[in-house]
């Protein structure tokens, strides 16, 4: 929220102790209790309502499928990432198979799909670990990584988007252009990790459509290392552009840079839920727990109804 080094340095770096400590910078007048008292991860590796196969689920999208986000409280990219992962109907091995194909330089078990409760309402949850490495990478840079791993074309292109859109935003914001953004190493592995497996998942997935709900905004501030900023932070106001909000009763960050550049990227609508037969569903949740608000992303997934084809 910052320069695109900021935005990946600042917005990734701030330690929640959740192993994963990105797209939820926290507020400065809100400390955010994370609700350790009854946030407990569930160590399940077995599916919860898994009913279809891979290559069948992938051709279910291919078919017309279309996913649906309803963001009560926000959206992230490691939101996005637990989402369609469900939505492609995969477990924590399945996943993890899945990013080791990807060719992306992410160490093997960086990526965990766990359930956790909040408020005693179970949920899926993606908990990151990453190493801690100290250099920079130019929009291409990260551009030449997407273009040389084992994505699919369809994936290499949304990801490329996503980070040139994070890039041009933050140019924008601080009156560089996009190529002269620098993305802190540690914010990039972050980004690379959220935006290239959404990316691929996405194109495993192929829905026809994604339909999401207006996204959660409120007052409250992001602290970044020019200090405090206001909320939304700088880039993502700068992405919000033609897309539909509404307020929420807190404070703080609830969209992250990732998360709008990922659902733009992709092509996403805003827009009540359309008529359709739910065919998987999962409830998702980030590394930031909003106290007295419904948390949570709902995705679902299906097929249009007849009448709204």
């Amino acid at each position: 929220m910052h320069d695109a080094e900021d935005e990946f340095q600042h917005h990734h770096g701030h330690s929640h102790g959740h192993g994963h400590d990105h797209d939820h910078a926290h507020d400065d007048g809100h400390d955010h209790a994370h609700a350790h008292a009854h946030d407990h991860d569930l160590h399940h590796d077995h599916d919860h309502g898994h009913t279809r196969g891979a290559h069948e689920a992938r051709a279910s999208g291919a078919n017309g499928d279309v996913v649906v986000i309803r963001p009560a409280t926000g959206i992230s990219g490691d939101m996005l990432l637990a989402g369609f992962a469900r939505m492609a109907g995969f477990d924590a091995p399945e996943l993890a198979a899945f990013i080791d194909g990807l060719g992306l330089p992410i160490p093997p078990g960086s990526v965990d799909l766990v359930q956790r409760l909040v408020g005693d309402v179970a949920g899926w949850y993606c908990r990151v670990r990453l190493p801690d490495e100290h250099a920079h990478r130019t929009l291409a840079d990260v551009l030449g990584i997407i273009e040389t791993s084992a994505m699919t074309d369809g994936a290499k292109r949304l990801a490329a988007a996503t980070f040139t859109l994070l890039a041009e935003a933050e140019g924008r914001v601080h009156l560089k252009p996009p190529a002269t953004v620098t993305f802190h190493e540690v914010g990039a592995l972050d980004s690379i990790l959220d935006i290239c497996v959404v990316a691929a998942l996405h194109d495993f997935v192929a829905p026809a459509a994604v339909v999401c709900g207006p996204l959660p905004l409120c007052d409250g501030t992001v602290r970044c290392a020019h200090g405090l900023v206001p909320a939304p932070a700088p880039a993502v106001l700068e992405l919000l552009e033609g897309v539909s909000v509404r307020g929420l009763e807190s404070t703080g960050e609830t969209v992250t840079p990732t998360g709008i550049a990922l659902l733009k990227a992709m092509g996403a609508t805003f827009g009540r839920w359309p008529a359709m037969t739910v065919s998987n569903r999962a409830l998702v949740y980030g590394t930031k727990v909003f106290p007295n608000c419904p948390n949570g992303v709902v995705f679902v997934r299906g097929p249009l109804s007849r009448q709204a084809r």
